[in-house]
């Protein structure tokens, strides 16, 4: 759908040049002297880089409907993962590849899904994830230097670090953004 950049607003989503942009922020100007213009901070979504770009007043841009969904992760299959939604219950696949730290998935785990022209575009993990320690070697005794980590395999097959006196069976909380141990729950 073609709008003006009179009517842009945070969050909206522009086809520029083929590629995805997300309106951070934007700013009418009207100088003094000159035609108004409307300046703008986008994001790309597919590299997730920033950029600015100036629009005259009233140029004709072409939004993009996008929609987020609620879904749940089911099981993987060969390169593919299959989501469920979770008010629907239907299920669609989407390539394991594209979804960032995708090996923190444990089944049963939500995920939001973005839509762009009804089809899926991009998966996000929530922020935290609680998965169970599968394997992992046992602490030494009188190793109580603080910092000191251990690599630790969890029920979804992803290597993380985690402190000496994390053992096998333990569920820990692990921030998907960094991968970094936060939390013995």
């Amino acid at each position: 759908m073609a709008i003006t950049t009179n009517d842009l607003k945070n969050g909206y989503v522009l086809d520029l040049d083929g590629e995805l942009w997300s309106v951070v922020q934007f700013q009418h100007v009207k100088p003094g002297k000159g035609g108004a213009f409307v300046r703008t901070k986008l994001k790309n979504l597919a590299k997730g880089n920033t950029t600015e770009r100036t629009f005259r007043a009233g140029e004709k841009v072409e939004r993009v409907t996008t929609n987020t969904v609620d879904m749940q992760y089911l099981y993987a299959d060969g390169d593919q993962v299959v989501l469920m939604n979770n008010d629907t219950y239907e299920q669609i696949s989407v390539a394991a590849d594209g979804i960032e730290n995708a090996d923190l998935l444990a089944p049963n785990a939500e995920v939001q899904v973005l839509f762009v022209r009804e089809a899926p575009f991009r998966v996000e993990l929530s922020t935290f994830v609680e998965l169970t320690v599968t394997r992992c070697d046992p602490g030494a005794k009188g190793d109580t230097v603080s910092n000191v980590m251990k690599p630790a395999q969890v029920e979804s097959g992803a290597t993380v670090n985690v402190p000496l006196f994390v053992n096998e069976g333990d569920r820990i909380r692990i921030d998907t953004r960094t991968r970094e141990y936060t939390a013995r729950v």
